[in-house]
């Protein structure tokens, strides 16, 4: 699959370091630039006791807002 170009940051578990999924820092393709900033939690890596705590399906921050 060809997404572009791009520059990640792993996002990690503070209690005990299992990466959890990535953030994109910087897209070096003009068209992916509206994913500079967005995260991408992978579902499974998450404990299942600690879902009850979460809302996975929440939708925080402005740039949702600003898409709709």
């Amino acid at each position: 699959m060809m997404s572009g170009l791009h520059t990640v940051e792993d996002i990690f578990c503070c209690c005990c370091g299992q990466i959890l999924g990535w953030k994109y820092v910087v897209a070096h393709d003009k068209n992916q630039r509206y994913k500079e900033g967005k995260s991408v939690l992978e579902r499974w890596r998450i404990a299942d006791d600690a879902g009850d705590e979460l809302n996975l399906d929440a939708r925080a921050g402005s740039s949702d807002s600003e898409n709709s």
